[in-house]
């Protein structure tokens, strides 16, 4: 039996998010045969413009079951849709597995099938998410997150690794793999990745904690705890502790070791291969305090990335 895809929109929804059903497409294509069936799903079906003013046709969503529903994302935060999470919420007790992208994470997580669970959305909203929805599990760094059957992507361009996940899911990783040479992307970015770097994007208002930001990616090396970043700005440890994490939502323990885990995964792209040179280089100081903080922030072991590393690069030069 096929398995029918549908694609939720709404108007001002982010036409890239398209390129999700594209994945299923190849997959198609690979098989030989109709594996997947497309529907795009609104409220009540008709003419839906995307935030680009592009149109698209779309079904009234309380039409027939559906074996994947994928909630599409927008620029900026959806509107309040009441009636679309209230047909979401009816549609899910016949839907096999339901996914969010990007900012369609907080349509999702309105019909409380979030609740209880992870999920991930655009950076950018992360903490957004987290606030308005206090029983969901907001992973803001991850490219997607799969609990149970309820996933959910970051934004952008990470719908075409949600459904190259799903597709591996049903049909295994050579499929997946071959779909993302023949779509030019790579096979597949791990959901454990970080979407992006989160302490290069931090914008805090005070000079001295942006100076202590600096001094840490300077010194990685060192110990970097509270009191040496604290002396570094001439602040007490209490203060400087209160101050960094009411401007960066997090402890500078935390913010230091994901600076370490981006310099490690630095090395690891630019060809390094042995995990104790690395560790040291990062700052962790040994291979299994490294290894704790991939498994504990990224859900992988270092020696996954640089496995991965390898393949890709191996990929690479076999084409």
């Amino acid at each position: 039996m096929n398995k029918r895809i549908g694609l939720v929109v709404y108007p001002g929804f982010q036409v890239l998010d398209l390129a999700a059903l594209t994945v299923f497409e190849f997959a198609n294509t690979l098989q030989q045969e109709i594996v997947y069936e497309f529907a795009a799903l609104s409220l009540e079906g008709g003419a839906i413009k995307s935030s680009t003013g592009v149109v698209i046709q779309s079904d009234a969503i309380g039409w027939g079951a559906y074996d994947t529903l994928m909630i599409a994302g927008a620029t900026a935060l959806p509107p309040a849709l009441p009636e679309l999470e209230a047909k979401l919420k009816e549609a899910a007790s016949a839907t096999r597995r339901i996914a969010s992208i990007c900012t369609g994470a907080f349509i999702l997580a309105k019909t409380g099938l979030l609740d209880g669970k992870r999920a991930t959305t655009h950076w950018h909203f992360g903490r957004h998410l987290q606030d308005q929805h206090p029983d969901v599990t907001v992973d803001e760094d991850k490219i997607f997150v799969k609990d149970g059957d309820i996933w959910s992507s970051a934004g952008v361009s990470a719908c075409i690794d949600l459904s190259l996940a799903l597709v591996e899911a049903d049909l295994g990783v050579d499929v997946a793999k071959t779909i993302a040479r023949l779509m030019v992307v790579y096979h597949r970015r791990t959901g454990g990745q970080s979407q992006f770097s989160a302490l290069a994007d931090l914008e805090p208002n005070s000079d001295r904690v942006k100076d202590a930001l600096r001094f840490a990616k300077e010194n990685l090396h060192k110990d970097l705890s509270v009191e040496d970043l604290a002396e570094h700005v001439h602040w007490s440890p209490r203060h400087f502790s209160r101050v960094f994490q009411m401007q960066t939502g997090m402890a500078p323990a935390k913010a230091i070791e994901k600076l370490r885990i981006e310099a490690a995964q630095t090395l690891i792209e630019q060809g390094h291969s042995s995990i104790g040179r690395i560790a040291a280089m990062a700052g962790f100081g040994d291979e299994e305090r490294m290894r704790r903080a991939f498994l504990r922030t990224l859900g992988q072991p270092p020696k996954a990335f640089i496995h991965q590393v390898k393949s890709r690069n191996d990929n690479v030069y076999l084409n």
